[in-house]
């Protein structure tokens, strides 16, 4: 089966199954041994098993992803069906405890690191100095063409860097396969990233035996990361693509640079400690700050750091004024500002409202207390408006629009306000006319924003298969639209 241009390792039987991944150099591994071997199973680099790529499947490739499919349903429906055993033990457990841990079989995952925490939190990562060997060893060559797609995460599931083939990037970052997103077992299911962090050694998840649907198109293989002298849990790689990511050769490949990155950490600590302290580099803890604006009209700003999580809810007014310098990260003068949320210049009136803001910030995030002359915000604060935009940028536009609550401080009437919130609608609605799927697009028009824009209307319609039960229930909003 082909989906998104995409076949499913579960139902097509490649023409030659042991082929090289594309981007994924097999060295010197042997060649394939001849169809009539029989011989028992290998092992990866950690001593977990791999069954033999010569041995007799217990399920032909054909069905082995329509029977799987049909065990998923049955289990997601409560029933013990028989076609369980037809699914691997290790895939079996994990779906059984994705439904304990409630997860949904078409969820998303959670943006965890918008893009200001995401690059902090990632150059302070022990992984960040071993992503040149990552992808010299998984993405050589021309990475924007390898046929795959390489995730480094933390111990929580977190992904921190998403690279390699551009057009896999796009289709997988609609499912939320981003940098800053939460792909643990607990939040999306069974997963290669997040069943290899569960289980603590390396995987390999085929098509169908993912637990979302939105992710069976695809098929992956990861494996955990330790540190070298600890053995404390640091995160993991993955490899995500079609069949080619989860060849014998592909886990083989994975395991081994999982091993090698731990012995470049190791060697790396050991010149740090010859080098005198000062030229050490020094790891920032901070807080982190955001301002949550989308469909409300008191604004909540999130407050967390070190002593924990404090959430305050902010006036109309404040609201605005901490909106339009976090959009204005260089700053903007009295004059500027006052217009911006007054519709006219009041420079005595912003003054003493930004005398109030700053006694409220004091003891709450003293980082965030503006500067004048310009005024301006010290430390960057990030909001949910900014975050669906980067969802946006990296591709994500499923987890974008599921994150859009609606319009910026809707019933804001401040002229500055009113163009963030209508650049940040433009921006998603432009997004997803271009880029996204049909089911993306669906959801989209039955949002506030988009359920009376006619060329979204149409433009699913366009999309839409001739015998959809869909385009009846379109072709009469259409009509509707255009009547009035």
């Amino acid at each position: 089966m082909r989906v998104n241009g995409i076949t499913d390792a579960g139902t097509d039987t490649p023409q030659t199954p042991h082929a090289p991944a594309p981007g994924i150099p097999l060295g010197t591994l042997p060649p394939p041994r001849p169809a009539t071997y029989t011989g028992g199973d290998t092992v990866t680099a950690d001593g977990s098993p791999v069954s033999s790529p010569w041995s007799r499947p217990a399920v032909s490739p054909e069905n082995s992803g329509l029977l799987i499919a049909r065990a998923h349903d049955e289990l997601l429906a409560g029933n013990e069906d028989r076609r369980l055993g037809d699914v691997r033990p290790l895939v079996r457990d994990s779906w059984r405890r994705s439904l304990a841990s409630l997860v949904g079989p078409e969820g998303l995952p959670t943006l965890d690191l918008a893009s200001a925490e995401l690059e902090a939190y990632r150059r302070a990562h022990p992984l960040a100095g071993v992503m040149d060997m990552i992808r010299s060893l998984l993405l050589p060559g021309s990475a924007e063409d390898s046929g795959v797609v390489v995730a480094v995460g933390d111990a929580a599931g977190r992904l921190l860097w998403v690279e390699g083939d551009r057009r896999v990037r796009s289709l997988t970052g609609d499912m939320g396969f981003v940098a800053g997103a939460n792909w643990s077992e607990e939040v999306v299911g069974t997963s290669a990233p997040g069943t290899a962090l569960t289980l603590d050694r390396s995987v390999q998840i085929r098509g169908a035996e993912h637990f979302n649907r939105f992710v069976q198109p695809w098929s992956c293989t990861a494996a955990p990361v330790h540190d070298p002298e600890t053995r404390r849990l640091l995160g993991m790689i993955d490899v995500t693509g079609g069949p080619e990511a989860v060849t014998p050769q592909a886990q083989l490949l994975v395991d081994a640079t999982a091993r090698a990155i731990e012995s470049e950490i190791l060697v790396g600590r050991l010149r740090a400690q010859q080098e005198p302290p000062s030229r050490r580099p020094r790891r920032s803890t901070g807080t982190r700050a955001l301002l949550r604006i989308l469909g409300r009209d008191r604004a909540l700003l999130e407050v967390s750091g070190e002593s924990g999580e404090t959430v305050v809810e902010l006036g109309a007014r404040h609201a605005e004024i901490l909106l339009l310098l976090a959009v204005h990260r260089e700053g903007m003068s009295a004059e500027a500002l006052s217009e911006a949320v007054y519709g006219h210049p009041a420079t005595e009136t912003l003054r003493p409202e930004m005398v109030r803001l700053r006694r409220v910030l004091e003891p709450l995030a003293p980082a965030l207390v503006p500067a004048s002359r310009p005024y301006r915000l010290p430390d960057g604060l990030e909001t949910d408006a900014q975050q669906v935009v980067s969802l946006l940028d990296r591709g994500a536009h499923r987890v974008a629009l599921a994150a859009y609550r609606g319009p910026v401080l809707p019933d804001s009437v401040a002229p500055g306000v009113a163009e963030v919130r209508e650049s940040v609608r433009q921006a998603l609605r432009e997004a997803l006319i271009e880029e996204a799927g049909i089911d993306v697009l669906l959801a989209y028009a039955d949002t506030s924003d988009g359920r009376d824009d006619v060329e979204v209307l149409r433009l699913c319609l366009g999309m839409l298969p001739a015998r959809s039960p869909k385009r009846a229930g379109l072709v009469s909003r259409i009509e509707r639209l255009e009547r009035d």
